[in-house]
Protein backbone atom coordinates (compact mmCIF):
# COMPACT_ATOMS: atom_id res chain seq x y z
CA UNK A 1 0.00 0.00 0.00
CA UNK A 2 1.51 3.41 -0.97
CA UNK A 3 2.42 5.74 1.90
CA UNK A 4 0.23 8.49 0.47
CA UNK A 5 -2.87 6.28 0.36
CA UNK A 6 -5.72 7.56 2.51
CA UNK A 7 -9.38 6.80 3.13
CA UNK A 8 -11.37 10.00 3.42
CA UNK A 9 -14.32 8.55 5.38
CA UNK A 10 -13.06 5.76 7.62
CA UNK A 11 -16.35 5.62 9.52
CA UNK A 12 -18.04 4.25 6.39
CA UNK A 13 -16.14 0.97 6.87
CA UNK A 14 -18.28 0.41 9.99
CA UNK A 15 -21.11 -0.43 7.57
CA UNK A 16 -19.39 -3.65 6.48
CA UNK A 17 -21.20 -5.94 9.02
CA UNK A 18 -24.58 -4.29 8.29
CA UNK A 19 -25.93 -7.17 6.09
CA UNK A 20 -25.12 -9.71 8.84
CA UNK A 21 -26.91 -7.61 11.46
CA UNK A 22 -29.96 -7.33 9.20
CA UNK A 23 -29.88 -11.10 8.59
CA UNK A 24 -29.71 -11.89 12.32
CA UNK A 25 -31.98 -9.19 13.75
CA UNK A 26 -34.64 -8.50 11.14
CA UNK A 27 -37.31 -11.22 10.80
CA UNK A 28 -37.94 -12.68 7.34
CA UNK A 29 -40.50 -10.96 5.19
CA UNK A 30 -43.72 -12.99 5.13
CA UNK A 31 -46.13 -12.63 2.24
CA UNK A 32 -49.51 -14.34 2.31
CA UNK A 33 -50.72 -16.05 -0.84
CA UNK A 34 -53.61 -18.29 -1.82
CA UNK A 35 -53.04 -22.01 -1.35
CA UNK A 36 -53.94 -24.76 -3.77
CA UNK A 37 -56.44 -27.34 -2.53
CA UNK A 38 -56.28 -30.77 -4.18
CA UNK A 39 -59.22 -33.23 -4.31
CA UNK A 40 -57.47 -35.87 -2.21
CA UNK A 41 -56.41 -33.42 0.54
CA UNK A 42 -59.21 -34.54 2.90
CA UNK A 43 -58.26 -38.19 2.50
CA UNK A 44 -54.59 -37.38 3.11
CA UNK A 45 -55.60 -35.62 6.35
CA UNK A 46 -57.64 -38.63 7.42
CA UNK A 47 -54.88 -41.10 6.74
CA UNK A 48 -52.05 -39.11 8.26
CA UNK A 49 -53.88 -37.38 11.05
CA UNK A 50 -52.18 -34.10 10.10
CA UNK A 51 -54.01 -30.79 9.86
CA UNK A 52 -53.30 -28.10 7.20
CA UNK A 53 -51.15 -25.24 8.50
CA UNK A 54 -49.65 -22.06 7.14
CA UNK A 55 -46.11 -22.33 5.87
CA UNK A 56 -43.43 -20.28 4.20
CA UNK A 57 -41.17 -20.90 1.27
CA UNK A 58 -37.61 -19.77 1.91
CA UNK A 59 -35.44 -19.43 -1.14
CA UNK A 60 -32.03 -20.85 -0.40
CA UNK A 61 -28.94 -19.27 -1.97
CA UNK A 62 -25.92 -21.35 -2.78
CA UNK A 63 -22.40 -20.70 -1.55
CA UNK A 64 -21.35 -18.89 -4.76
CA UNK A 65 -24.22 -16.43 -4.37
CA UNK A 66 -23.24 -15.53 -0.81
CA UNK A 67 -19.58 -15.08 -1.77
CA UNK A 68 -20.50 -12.88 -4.76
CA UNK A 69 -22.93 -10.69 -2.82
CA UNK A 70 -20.40 -10.32 0.02
CA UNK A 71 -17.70 -9.12 -2.37
CA UNK A 72 -20.11 -6.69 -4.04
CA UNK A 73 -21.08 -5.21 -0.66
CA UNK A 74 -17.44 -4.87 0.43
CA UNK A 75 -16.53 -3.13 -2.83
CA UNK A 76 -19.47 -0.72 -2.58
CA UNK A 77 -18.62 0.23 1.01
CA UNK A 78 -14.97 0.68 0.06
CA UNK A 79 -15.95 2.96 -2.85
CA UNK A 80 -18.23 4.96 -0.53
CA UNK A 81 -15.33 5.50 1.90
CA UNK A 82 -13.53 7.45 -0.88
CA UNK A 83 -10.03 5.94 -1.13
CA UNK A 84 -7.51 8.39 -2.57
CA UNK A 85 -3.85 9.14 -3.16
CA UNK A 86 -2.81 12.37 -1.43
CA UNK A 87 0.29 14.22 -2.63
CA UNK A 88 2.53 16.46 -0.55
CA UNK A 89 1.32 20.02 0.22
CA UNK A 90 2.13 22.40 -2.62
CA UNK A 91 3.48 25.91 -2.58
CA UNK A 92 0.80 27.96 -4.26
CA UNK A 93 1.40 31.26 -6.03
CA UNK A 94 -0.32 34.05 -4.19
CA UNK A 95 -1.95 36.76 -6.30
CA UNK A 96 -0.72 39.74 -4.36
CA UNK A 97 0.05 42.51 -6.81
CA UNK A 98 -1.08 44.39 -9.88
CA UNK A 99 1.86 44.78 -12.26
CA UNK A 100 1.24 47.34 -15.01
CA UNK A 101 3.47 47.69 -18.07
CA UNK A 102 3.33 51.16 -19.65
CA UNK A 103 5.15 51.05 -22.99
CA UNK A 104 6.04 53.84 -25.39
CA UNK A 105 4.99 53.07 -29.00
CA UNK A 106 5.67 56.50 -30.50
CA UNK A 107 7.40 56.70 -33.91
CA UNK A 108 10.88 56.85 -32.37
CA UNK A 109 10.49 53.23 -31.23
CA UNK A 110 10.61 52.20 -34.91
CA UNK A 111 14.34 53.00 -35.16
CA UNK A 112 16.33 49.90 -36.14
CA UNK A 113 19.38 50.41 -33.93
CA UNK A 114 19.01 47.24 -31.83
CA UNK A 115 19.93 43.65 -32.66
CA UNK A 116 18.22 40.32 -32.01
CA UNK A 117 20.30 37.18 -32.58
CA UNK A 118 22.80 39.19 -34.61
CA UNK A 119 20.17 40.83 -36.86
CA UNK A 120 19.10 44.46 -36.81
CA UNK A 121 15.64 45.10 -35.39
CA UNK A 122 13.52 48.03 -34.33
CA UNK A 123 13.52 49.07 -30.70
CA UNK A 124 9.87 48.06 -30.35
CA UNK A 125 10.47 44.61 -31.88
CA UNK A 126 13.33 44.02 -29.45
CA UNK A 127 11.34 45.31 -26.48
CA UNK A 128 8.40 43.07 -27.39
CA UNK A 129 10.57 39.95 -27.71
CA UNK A 130 12.01 40.46 -24.22
CA UNK A 131 8.68 41.52 -22.71
CA UNK A 132 7.10 38.22 -23.78
CA UNK A 133 9.62 36.32 -21.69
CA UNK A 134 9.21 38.69 -18.74
CA UNK A 135 5.40 38.45 -18.74
CA UNK A 136 5.39 34.66 -18.96
CA UNK A 137 7.46 34.46 -15.76
CA UNK A 138 5.21 36.75 -13.70
CA UNK A 139 2.85 33.96 -12.61
CA UNK A 140 1.04 35.15 -9.53
CA UNK A 141 0.81 38.78 -10.63
CA UNK A 142 -2.19 40.30 -12.34
CA UNK A 143 -0.73 41.98 -15.41
CA UNK A 144 -2.03 44.93 -17.38
CA UNK A 145 -0.85 46.82 -20.48
CA UNK A 146 -0.97 50.50 -21.40
CA UNK A 147 0.53 51.83 -24.63
CA UNK A 148 1.17 55.50 -25.17
CA UNK A 149 2.36 58.04 -27.68
CA UNK A 150 0.54 61.34 -28.06
CA UNK A 151 -2.27 59.70 -26.08
CA UNK A 152 -2.48 56.66 -23.81
CA UNK A 153 -4.88 53.73 -24.02
CA UNK A 154 -5.44 50.47 -22.18
CA UNK A 155 -4.46 47.46 -24.25
CA UNK A 156 -5.13 44.84 -21.55
CA UNK A 157 -6.88 45.36 -18.18
CA UNK A 158 -5.49 43.64 -15.10
CA UNK A 159 -5.79 39.88 -15.47
CA UNK A 160 -4.01 36.75 -14.18
CA UNK A 161 -4.31 35.29 -17.70
CA UNK A 162 -0.76 36.00 -18.84
CA UNK A 163 -1.29 34.37 -22.24
CA UNK A 164 -3.97 36.94 -23.03
CA UNK A 165 -1.62 39.74 -22.01
CA UNK A 166 1.07 38.35 -24.33
CA UNK A 167 -1.43 38.15 -27.20
CA UNK A 168 -2.49 41.75 -26.64
CA UNK A 169 1.17 42.81 -26.55
CA UNK A 170 1.81 41.12 -29.88
CA UNK A 171 -1.08 42.99 -31.50
CA UNK A 172 0.38 46.44 -30.71
CA UNK A 173 2.62 48.29 -33.15
CA UNK A 174 4.49 51.56 -33.39
CA UNK A 175 2.38 54.64 -34.14
CA UNK A 176 -0.95 53.24 -32.89
CA UNK A 177 -1.09 55.90 -30.13
CA UNK A 178 0.30 58.83 -32.08
CA UNK A 179 3.68 60.32 -32.93
CA UNK A 180 4.55 62.25 -29.76
CA UNK A 181 5.63 60.96 -26.33
CA UNK A 182 3.31 61.88 -23.46
CA UNK A 183 4.72 60.18 -20.35
CA UNK A 184 2.61 62.16 -17.87
CA UNK A 185 -0.65 61.17 -19.55
CA UNK A 186 0.42 57.52 -19.60
CA UNK A 187 1.17 57.53 -15.86
CA UNK A 188 -2.22 59.14 -15.09
CA UNK A 189 -3.96 56.47 -17.20
CA UNK A 190 -2.12 53.85 -15.14
CA UNK A 191 -3.24 55.48 -11.88
CA UNK A 192 -6.85 55.28 -13.12
CA UNK A 193 -6.43 51.55 -13.72
CA UNK A 194 -5.12 51.03 -10.20
CA UNK A 195 -7.95 53.09 -8.72
CA UNK A 196 -10.51 50.74 -10.26
CA UNK A 197 -8.94 47.65 -8.68
CA UNK A 198 -8.95 46.27 -5.14
CA UNK A 199 -5.41 44.82 -4.75
CA UNK A 200 -3.27 47.13 -2.63
CA UNK A 201 0.24 46.37 -3.95
CA UNK A 202 0.74 48.34 -7.18
CA UNK A 203 3.77 48.29 -9.47
CA UNK A 204 4.12 50.24 -12.71
CA UNK A 205 6.88 49.71 -15.29
CA UNK A 206 7.33 52.60 -17.73
CA UNK A 207 9.42 52.04 -20.88
CA UNK A 208 10.24 54.96 -23.15
CA UNK A 209 12.97 56.20 -25.49
CA UNK A 210 11.92 59.86 -25.65
CA UNK A 211 11.30 63.07 -23.81
CA UNK A 212 7.87 64.12 -22.59
CA UNK A 213 5.98 66.32 -25.05
CA UNK A 214 4.88 68.63 -22.23
CA UNK A 215 1.15 68.36 -22.96
CA UNK A 216 -1.63 68.11 -20.37
CA UNK A 217 0.20 66.90 -17.23
CA UNK A 218 3.93 66.85 -16.55
CA UNK A 219 5.57 63.48 -15.72
CA UNK A 220 6.71 64.57 -12.24
CA UNK A 221 3.24 65.83 -11.35
CA UNK A 222 1.82 62.48 -12.46
CA UNK A 223 4.49 60.68 -10.43
CA UNK A 224 3.50 62.70 -7.37
CA UNK A 225 -0.10 61.51 -7.79
CA UNK A 226 1.18 57.94 -8.07
CA UNK A 227 3.20 58.37 -4.87
CA UNK A 228 0.05 59.47 -3.02
CA UNK A 229 -1.59 56.21 -4.15
CA UNK A 230 1.44 54.12 -3.04
CA UNK A 231 2.29 53.13 -6.61
CA UNK A 232 5.88 52.13 -7.37
CA UNK A 233 7.04 53.32 -10.80
CA UNK A 234 10.10 51.59 -12.24
CA UNK A 235 11.35 53.37 -15.35
CA UNK A 236 13.41 51.99 -18.22
CA UNK A 237 15.14 54.31 -20.66
CA UNK A 238 15.42 52.73 -24.12
CA UNK A 239 18.59 53.52 -26.10
CA UNK A 240 21.78 55.48 -25.57
CA UNK A 241 21.18 59.03 -24.26
CA UNK A 242 24.60 60.12 -25.62
CA UNK A 243 23.77 59.16 -29.21
CA UNK A 244 23.01 61.90 -31.76
CA UNK A 245 19.46 60.83 -32.55
CA UNK A 246 18.47 60.12 -28.92
CA UNK A 247 15.77 62.16 -27.17
CA UNK A 248 15.93 60.06 -23.99
CA UNK A 249 15.30 62.21 -20.91
CA UNK A 250 17.06 60.15 -18.24
CA UNK A 251 16.90 62.86 -15.61
CA UNK A 252 13.09 62.91 -15.62
CA UNK A 253 12.85 59.11 -15.56
CA UNK A 254 15.25 58.94 -12.60
CA UNK A 255 13.20 61.54 -10.73
CA UNK A 256 9.97 59.67 -11.40
CA UNK A 257 11.37 56.44 -9.94
CA UNK A 258 13.02 58.09 -6.95
CA UNK A 259 9.85 60.04 -6.15
CA UNK A 260 7.82 56.81 -5.91
CA UNK A 261 10.52 54.80 -4.12
CA UNK A 262 11.45 52.66 -7.13
CA UNK A 263 14.44 52.50 -9.48
CA UNK A 264 15.55 53.63 -12.96
CA UNK A 265 17.26 51.37 -15.52
CA UNK A 266 18.97 52.11 -18.82
CA UNK A 267 18.50 49.57 -21.64
CA UNK A 268 20.92 50.14 -24.50
CA UNK A 269 20.31 46.74 -26.13
CA UNK A 270 18.15 43.63 -25.78
CA UNK A 271 20.75 41.85 -23.61
CA UNK A 272 20.79 44.73 -21.15
CA UNK A 273 16.99 44.79 -21.16
CA UNK A 274 16.97 41.09 -20.29
CA UNK A 275 19.27 41.84 -17.33
CA UNK A 276 16.93 44.61 -16.21
CA UNK A 277 13.96 42.25 -16.14
CA UNK A 278 16.01 39.79 -14.09
CA UNK A 279 16.78 42.61 -11.67
CA UNK A 280 13.08 43.48 -11.51
CA UNK A 281 12.34 39.86 -10.60
CA UNK A 282 14.65 40.29 -7.61
CA UNK A 283 13.21 43.66 -6.63
CA UNK A 284 9.62 42.51 -7.02
CA UNK A 285 9.77 38.73 -6.43
CA UNK A 286 6.75 36.54 -7.03
CA UNK A 287 5.23 35.69 -3.65
CA UNK A 288 4.39 32.14 -2.71
CA UNK A 289 2.46 30.94 0.28
CA UNK A 290 2.13 27.44 1.70
CA UNK A 291 -1.47 26.38 1.80
CA UNK A 292 -3.34 23.32 3.00
CA UNK A 293 -4.02 22.40 -0.60
CA UNK A 294 -2.86 18.85 -1.28
CA UNK A 295 -3.53 17.35 -4.72
CA UNK A 296 -5.80 14.32 -4.41
CA UNK A 297 -6.33 11.50 -6.88
CA UNK A 298 -9.70 9.87 -6.22
CA UNK A 299 -9.78 6.06 -6.52
CA UNK A 300 -13.42 5.28 -5.65
CA UNK A 301 -14.32 4.44 -9.24
CA UNK A 302 -12.06 1.35 -9.21
CA UNK A 303 -13.99 -0.57 -6.50
CA UNK A 304 -17.25 0.84 -7.87
CA UNK A 305 -16.47 -0.46 -11.36
CA UNK A 306 -15.44 -3.84 -9.89
CA UNK A 307 -18.75 -4.08 -7.98
CA UNK A 308 -20.75 -3.30 -11.12
CA UNK A 309 -18.76 -5.83 -13.15
CA UNK A 310 -19.23 -8.53 -10.48
CA UNK A 311 -22.98 -7.80 -10.31
CA UNK A 312 -23.35 -8.16 -14.07
CA UNK A 313 -21.22 -11.32 -14.06
CA UNK A 314 -23.30 -13.00 -11.31
CA UNK A 315 -26.52 -12.01 -13.06
CA UNK A 316 -25.33 -13.62 -16.29
CA UNK A 317 -24.16 -16.77 -14.49
CA UNK A 318 -27.45 -17.29 -12.63
CA UNK A 319 -29.51 -16.45 -15.69
CA UNK A 320 -27.53 -19.02 -17.70
CA UNK A 321 -27.93 -21.58 -14.88
CA UNK A 322 -31.71 -21.01 -14.69
CA UNK A 323 -32.02 -21.32 -18.44
CA UNK A 324 -29.98 -24.53 -18.43
CA UNK A 325 -32.15 -25.99 -15.62
CA UNK A 326 -35.33 -25.11 -17.51
CA UNK A 327 -34.06 -26.81 -20.67
CA UNK A 328 -33.02 -29.87 -18.66
CA UNK A 329 -36.44 -30.14 -16.96
CA UNK A 330 -38.28 -29.83 -20.26
CA UNK A 331 -36.09 -32.50 -21.79
CA UNK A 332 -36.75 -34.90 -18.87
CA UNK A 333 -40.51 -34.28 -18.99
CA UNK A 334 -40.59 -34.93 -22.71
CA UNK A 335 -38.58 -38.11 -22.23
CA UNK A 336 -41.04 -39.38 -19.63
Amino acid sequence: MPENFEIAYLWVLALLPLPLLIYWLVPPLRIKSASLTIPSLAKAQQYTGEKPRSSAFIKRRNFLTWIGLSFIWILLVFALSSPQLVAEPEMKVKTSRNFLIVADISFSMAQTDWTIDGERASRWTAVKSVLHDFISKREGDRMGLIFFGSSAYIQAPFTPDLQTVENMLEEADVGMAGQMTNIGKAIVKGIEMFDNDSIDTKVMLVLTDGVDAGMDILPLDAADLAKNDSILIYTIGIGNPDAKNSDLDEETLIQISELTGAKYFRAMDSEKLQEIYAELDRLEPIEFEETNYRPRTLLYYYPLAAAIFLTVLLTLIFSAASFYQMITNNTRINAE
